[in-house]
Parts: C-alpha cells; structure tokens; sequence
C-alpha cells in the first residue's frame, strides 16, 4: 500500500506550497483547509455557526472567515466548540478521499494541526515544513491572516513539529529548492 503521510507546518512555513510541489512530483493531495472552505460554505453549519457566535459571522449569509478567526481564536470555548463541530466531519471527507486515491501512488494530506488535533496516528509517516520565523511572519502578513499571534499562539512550536515528524523539510529558499528536498522526500517514502 502506497504511504499515506500527513503534511504539517506554522502559519507561513510554507505547508500549502510543499502541497503544490508534491502534487507536481506525483502525489495525490488533499488540503484540509480546502476541506474546511468548503464544509464552511454549507448551509448546515452556516446556521449552526450564526446560532453559537451571532450573525455578525455571517453579515450577508456567507460566513466571514476573518469574524470567526476574530471570535474563535481569542475564546477558548467557542475554538473548542468549532473544532468540534468541524473535526469529525473534515476526518470523513479525509477518509472518503483516502478510499478513492487507492493504492496506486503517495497520497499527502495537508493537516495544519495535525500534531495538536492528534490526527498523526492516522498517517503512516508525517512531514513538518519550517522556514525562519522572519519568513514566516513576512508571509503571514502578506496573506492578510487575521489573529495571527493567536494562532500561532496555540499552535506547537516549529521544533516541536519537526521533533515529532517523520521528515522535516526546511522553506527558506527558492521554490527549486523546496522542490528538490521533497523529491528526495517521496523518493524515501516509496522506499518505505
């Protein structure tokens, strides 16, 4: 059975584009921030997300993702209660995905927390991307991330990430860089 590997990294590491390069080197793929974009944009949890943080989350009937990255990361109980709400439901669309890619090639899912959710034992081998935290706050800045001290707050520490993953893959290069150090990556996954 191919490797079925969970991807990880700090806000601004780079996570989302080792995804890119992955795919681009033959991976099969899944973003679960994509997955939580579009759980975010069903009507079900459109209500449930206006009854529990009030309608200001949803000015215009499509949620406001910088409000309830406002509301969510500075209360505890209402993160506590969002991750409860998407988490189980962000684990089946892992799983059905898991299911169609088969067993043909790697398959990478991109799991922002994925050591603080616990999801790393569902994964065969792990990957963490760092990058210097200068980098890091250059990108986040330039994606406009709101609450980011927040967020990376109550995220575990670079080390930390790359002390419990299988691989650490440094981001503080160029793209080609990045590319070929994920190269050699699959090439060690599809040994394994």
């Amino acid at each position: 059975m191919a490797p079925f590997v969970g991807l990880t990294g700090g806000l601004g590491a780079g996570k989302s584009e080792a995804l890119r390069l992955l795919g681009d080197l033959g991976a099969a793929t899944l973003s679960t921030d994509a997955v939580v974009h579009e759980l975010l944009e069903g009507d079900d949890l459109i209500r449930a997300l206006v009854a529990r943080l009030g309608p200001e989350v949803a000015p215009d009937g499509r949620l406001d993702r910088a409000k309830i990255a406002e509301r969510v990361f500075a209360d505890d109980e209402a993160r506590a209660w969002l991750e409860g709400v998407l988490w189980p439901r962000v684990g089946e669309r892992v799983a059905a995905w898991r299911a169609e890619v088969g067993d043909g090639r790697v398959a990478v899912v991109e799991v922002p927390l994925l050591f603080e959710s616990g999801m790393e034992v569902v994964f065969d081998s792990t990957i963490a991307v760092v990058a210097d935290e200068g980098i890091r706050e250059q990108r986040a800045g330039a994606r406009g991330h709101a609450a980011v001290a927040e967020r990376t707050g109550r995220q575990l520490t670079q080390q930390e990430k790359a002390d419990r993953a299988d691989f650490t893959v440094r981001n503080d290069g160029s793209l080609e860089e990045l590319k070929q150090t994920l190269s050699r990556v699959l090439a060690k996954l599809d040994e394994q």
